[in-house]
C-alpha cells in the first residue's frame, strides 16, 4: 500500500484496519499501488533489496533489509548461537535450542546426558519457518523426532508466571526507525495473550494440550473456553497497561521488569544490527553519516515470563498482526502505528525538498560550483595547505549540518514519543557503554571470516553510531572560540590566516 503525503483528511469506507484509520488521521491519501513517487509505502511481507535501493531520500518504507537475522526462528537461534557463546551472562534469556537437521546429533547427545543424570526434561518442536502457532508441537520421547526435517528444538519453559492458573506471553511492540545509528523505541502498552486451558506441569497425559501449553492467539481463538471482552483486564486477551497495575499492586518491581525487558529487545536488536547495516548500505551505497533512514520497522516480540517474572525470548514478528478482533486490539494497535508515523515526522513538503536538492546538486556537478580546484603537480606549498585547509572547511561544515540536523531531529523525538520511550541510545551512559560493548561483540562475530574489503567497509562502525553522543560536545564548542577567531585582524594569507577562515566560516 503506497500513501502520498497530503493537507487534506480523506475518510475510508466500511471496516476500516488500524493502518487506515491512522494513515488518514496523519493527513496522508491512498495512491495506486504502483505509484514511485509515494512518501510512505506500506508492506505486510519482507521487502525486496532492490525496492529499497530504488526509494528516493524523502521516501520511507516500513521494513529493513537483513531483519530476517532475527524474524526467522532458524536465523534468530544459529545468531542467538554465537552470541552466547561470546557473551553467554547477557545472553541468558534465551531457551537452549538446536536446530535440525545440523545439530540432531548435539541434541541426541544433550537427552542422553540428561538420560543418565536421571533427568526428565519437555522439549518444544517448531517448524524453521513457522507462524502462528502451526505445526508446533510438544515432545519427551525424543529418539522420535526425524533427523532430516528442518526444526527447531528448545527447551520448554515448564515453570512459568501463571494468571489467575493460565499461562500467557506478551506481544512488545518495538519502533525502529533507523540502523545507522541505531535508534530503538519500546512502546509501553501490548497485549497479554492466554491460553485456555489452566496450565499444569508438562506429562506424557497432557502433551498434546496445546490450549494449555501454547498462548499463540491464533490457537487459542478456536477453543469454546476462549474469552473475549471489551475491557483491558478480563478475558482470553488483556492489555499490558493493565497488566503493569497488577505487578504493582501485587508489589512486584516494575521497574525491574520494565528494564529487563528493554534489555532483552536491545540486546536482540544489537544482534540483528552488523546485519541490517551490512544489508541497508549495500542498497544505499554513498549515504553520508546521519542521513534520515528511508527504512523504518514496527516489530511485535513475543516474551514469556518464568516464576520468577524474568522475561524469555520465545520469537519476534517482523509483519506483527493490525487485526481487530476485539477493541483491545484496535486501542493497543492503533496507538502502535499512531504514535510511530508522528516520531518518524513524514512531510509533505520532503518531496519538494528532496527534488530541489538533486536540482542543486546537479547543477553544482556540472557548472563545478563549491567544488574545491584540484591541484596539479607544480602546485606550491602554500597552494597544498590551503587546499588542506579547504577541504578541512568543508569537512566542518558538513559535520555541523549533521549536528543541526541531529539536535533538530532528537528535539522532535522528545515531543513526539507519545506512548513510545527509547531505549537506545539508552541516557543512563553506564548502560550505554555495555550496549556498546556489545555491539563492538556482535560486529566481530559478524566479520569474522568474511572478506578482507567488507571488514574494511564495516570497521568501526562504532564511530558513527556514536554521534549522539557527541552532539553535546559539538554543540558547547562554538560560542567562545568562533568568537575569539573574529575578533582576529586579517592578515596576509599565510596558513594561520586561512585556518582562521576556516573556523569563522563554519
Amino acid at each position: 500500500n503506497r500513501w502520498m503525503k497530503s493537507h487534506r483528511k480523506h475518510a475510508t469506507l466500511g471496516k476500516p484496519s488500524p493502518v487506515r484509520i491512522v494513515i488518514n488521521e496523519m493527513d496522508f491519501i491512498k495512491t495506486r499501488d504502483d505509484d514511485e513517487t509515494a512518501n510512505l509505502i506500506w508492506n505486510d511481507s519482507a521487502v525486496q533489496h532492490e525496492k529499497i535501493a530504488e526509494l528516493r531520500n524523502y521516501q520511507r518504507i516500513n521494513h529493513f533489509p537483513g531483519m530476517g537475522e532475527i524474524c526467522r526462528k532458524d536465523c534468530l537461534a544459529r545468531n542467538m548461537a554465537k552470541m552466547i557463546k561470546c557473551q553467554p551472562q547477557e545472553y541468558s534469556f534465551i531457551p537452549k535450542t538446536w536446530i535440525f537437521p545440523a545439530e540432531y546429533t548435539q541434541f541426541q547427545n544433550y537427552v542422553k546426558e540428561l538420560r543418565r543424570k536421571r533427568k526428565q526434561k519437555t522439549f518444544i518442536v517448531k517448524p524453521a519457518n513457522g507462524a502462528m502457532g502451526h505445526g508446533i508441537s510438544l515432545i519427551r520421547n525424543c529418539e522420535k523426532l526425524p533427523a532430516q526435517e528442518h526444526f527447531i528444538v528448545q527447551e520448554y519453559l515448564d515453570k512459568p508466571f501463571l494468571m489467575e492458573g493460565y499461562k500467557f506471553d506478551l506481544r512488545i511492540y518495538i519502533l525502529v526507525t533507523s540502523c545507522d545509528p541505531l535508534r530503538i523505541f519500546l512502546y509501553n502498552d501490548g497485549l497479554v495473550r492466554m491460553g485456555t486451558e489452566k496450565y499444569h506441569a508438562p506429562s506424557e497425559a497432557n502433551l498434546s494440550q496445546l490450549y494449555m501449553h501454547l498462548t499463540n492467539y491464533s490457537v487459542n481463538k478456536h477453543n469454546e473456553n476462549f474469552e473475549r471482552d471489551e475491557t483491558v483486564d478480563k478475558g482470553s486477551k488483556r492489555s499490558i497497561s493493565w497488566f503493569t497495575e497488577f505487578l504493582r499492586t501485587n508489589d512486584y518491581d516494575v521497574a525491574k521488569f520494565w528494564g529487563d525487558v528493554s534489555e532483552l529487545v536491545v540486546k536482540t536488536l544489537i544482534v540483528a544490527e552488523p546485519h541490517v547495516l551490512h544489508a541497508y548500505r549495500m542498497c544505499r551505497p554513498g549515504q553520508p553519516p546521519g542521513s534520515d533512514s528511508v527504512c523504518f520497522e514496527v516489530l511485535g516480540f513475543d516474551i514469556i515470563l518464568d516464576r520468577k517474572l524474568k522475561p524469555w525470548l520465545l520469537e519476534i514478528n517482523r509483519a506483527p498482526s493490525f487485526g481487530t478482533d476485539q477493541k483491545i486490539d484496535y486501542d493497543v494497535k492503533k496507538g502502535v502505528l499512531l504514535n510511530a508515523l508522528k516520531l518518524l515526522n513524514i512531510r509533505a513538503s520532503d518531496k519538494k525538498r528532496n527534488l530541489a536538492q538533486q536540482k542543486a546538486e546537479a547543477q553544482r556537478r556540472l557548472y563545478g560550483h563549491g567544488s574545491m580546484k584540484k591541484l596539479s603537480a607544480a602546485s606550491s606549498d602554500w597552494e597544498k595547505q590551503r587546499h588542506t585547509l579547504e577541504r578541512r572547511r568543508e569537512e566542518l561544515k558538513e559535520r555541523l549540518a549533521q549536528v543541526r540536523k541531529q539536535i533538530s531531529r532528537e528535539e522532535h523525538e522528545k515531543q513526539h514519543l507519545g506512548n513510545y520511550r527509547r531505549i537506545y541510545p539508552p541516557d543512563d551512559k553506564l548502560l550505554l557503554e555495555k550496549y556498546e560493548s556489545l555491539l563492538s561483540a556482535a560486529f566481530q562475530t559478524f566479520l569474522a571470516g568474511r572478506a578482507a574489503s567488507l571488514q574494511k567497509e564495516m570497521n568501526n562502525p562504532l564511530k558513527r553510531m556514536k554521534a549522539r553522543t557527541s552532539v553535546a560536545d559539538c554543540h558547547g564548542l562554538t560560542h567562545a572560540q568562533t568568537h575569539a577567531h573574529k575578533q582576529r585582524k586579517l592578515q596576509k594569507p599565510t596558513p594561520k590566516h586561512i585556518q582562521t577562515l576556516v573556523d569563522k566560516q563554519t
